[in-house]
């Protein structure tokens, strides 16, 4: 099987893990935002957070170098095996004993036992990571799928199980521990034929993995930073409950991206990276990329935007309406988040990380100063305006990167975009003058404005950019 048909069955794939993880993880917050209070998860949203700090360091962007390089030796992966290993255990216990200063900064006393127990996170994932790579390398996405769907299902139903129990936020995390020990025993039982650690330790035959790997852990470090310094602060300056209500609203907007851009980006890297040297071609896929990311995630964006009102009563139920201001600042943050995403397979199969840290130091040394100001006078509604005016910042320094990369090709793409973003404005519309003559509130009344929007967004689609006869082509060629 070719290269590209790999892709295509692979993007088909990770397409239903996503749906199926999509729809659990959806079930599972609906749920649990009834069940539990909103600043349990702000307190869960803390541990997420430290996790992902020192998962940074962790790996050493090993992930990305073994792609690159199409790293094969054994003896080398092997190497990589275990040092991921020693990193992992070691972070375990910096996580384990960092939650008295944890607590210390958020004063909130339910951290210790929510911090120690999710550090085991790090002793776990270790095991299997280097044969997740591995399958990604070989274009296996069959496997990377049925795990991710595994993985979701064990973990909902844990979480949701135990949060009837009234296991509180521990219900969270044991639900997360869940979900990654059965995905680390898929990825061993998949990955073993490609890789079998042998007793073998050598930095030196590493040491092209580690050079690529130091600026992708400073990308990282600061993309960390300049990505979480709002929920930082307004965990540290205002709360866990109005942490719990940041969160959801942003989780809730950024949903899309975090499910669908993973569909095509997980496919598209280790694809781009056998054409590393034919510009033309890069750029090519980076503009339909974008066209892709743009068609999928806007109309879910814009959708959420105009019934927002309508959706989280119906969600979450009563108590969490402070979330509907914060959602409509979030969608369009997502959407610029979503294009600026694509410009890492560009950079890691130029072999140029460097510039991804670049341009993460840039953006936080402007967002730090937005985060004052506008958290100063408009508390968390100005914190999230803050991400929002940042965000774009990074989006636009994130073209001119690409830009010298691949060269031009911003006239395509925006002529490309004006469309999908016509149709939404008109979507909009549709639904606004629906609310505004007919009503909002209810099931049945949000059913029929997703109805609506969908069928414009859908019929306008087929109308002017893709026709049902091109969709037959496509479904034969596949």
């Amino acid at each position: 099987m070719s290269n590209t048909k790999k892709a295509i069955d692979g993007g088909k794939w990770i397409t239903i893990s996503t749906v199926i993880s999509t729809v659990f993880q959806f079930v599972q917050v609906t749920i649990l935002a009834r069940l539990l209070d909103p600043a349990v998860f702000g307190v869960v949203s803390v541990s997420t957070l430290i996790i992902n700090f020192f998962y940074i360091f962790s790996n050493l962007g090993f992930s990305n170098s073994i792609i690159y390089k199409q790293e094969n030796d054994q003896k080398a992966l092997s190497t990589l095996y275990f040092l991921s290993l020693l990193m992992g255990f070691f972070i375990f216990l910096i996580v384990f004993f960092s939650s008295p200063l944890i607590i210390a900064y958020y004063h909130e006393p339910r951290l210790d036992k929510v911090i120690k127990l999710a550090s085991l996170y790090f002793v776990i994932i270790y095991f299997g990571q280097i044969y997740l790579f591995l399958l990604q390398k070989e274009l296996r996405f069959k496997s990377i799928a049925l795990m991710e769907i595994a993985g979701a299902v064990v973990g909902a139903v844990t979480s949701i199980s135990l949060a009837y129990s009234g296991f509180e936020e521990l219900s969270l995390i044991y639900g997360q521990l869940a979900m990654h020990i059965v995905r680390t025993g898929l990825q061993i039982v998949f990955g073993l034929k490609f890789f079998f650690p042998s007793l073998y330790f050598n930095l030196g035959m590493i040491k092209e993995h580690i050079r690529f790997g130091m600026y992708n852990v400073g990308d990282g470090l600061l993309g960390f930073i300049q990505g979480n310094a709002d929920t930082i602060v307004v965990g540290g300056v205002l709360g866990v409950k109005s942490l719990g209500f940041y969160t959801v609203a942003a989780q809730l907007a950024v949903f899309p991206i975090t499910k669908l851009n993973p569909i095509i980006l997980q496919v598209a890297y280790p694809l781009l990276a056998k054409m590393k040297d034919k510009d033309s071609e890069l750029r090519k896929s980076y503009i339909k990329i974008l066209d892709l990311i743009s068609y999928l995630n806007l109309p879910l964006l814009a959708g959420l935007f105009i019934t927002a009102n309508s959706v989280i009563p119906l969600l979450y139920g009563t108590g969490w309406e402070p979330t509907i201001p914060l959602i409509k600042i979030f969608v369009f943050q997502s959407f610029f988040s979503s294009l600026a995403h694509p410009l890492y397979t560009i950079a890691f199969t130029k072999g140029k990380p460097n510039l991804l840290f670049y341009l993460n130091l840039v953006t936080l040394i402007i967002k730090i100063p937005l985060l004052y100001f506008f958290g100063k006078y408009w508390e968390v509604t100005g914190i999230a305006f803050a991400f929002l005016t940042a965000t774009f910042i990074y989006l636009v320094l994130n073209f001119v990167i690409a830009h010298s990369l691949i060269g031009h090709f911003l006239k395509e793409f925006l002529t490309n975009l004006s469309k999908p973003l016509l149709f939404c404005l008109m979507m909009v519309g549709g639904v606004f003058l629906y609310q505004q003559f007919v009503g909002s509130e209810g099931l049945l009344h949000t059913l029929v404005q997703i109805a609506i929007g969908g069928g414009i967004f859908a019929v306008l689609t087929l109308k002017f950019k893709l026709s049902l006869s091109e969709i037959k082509n496509f479904r034969k060629s596949i």
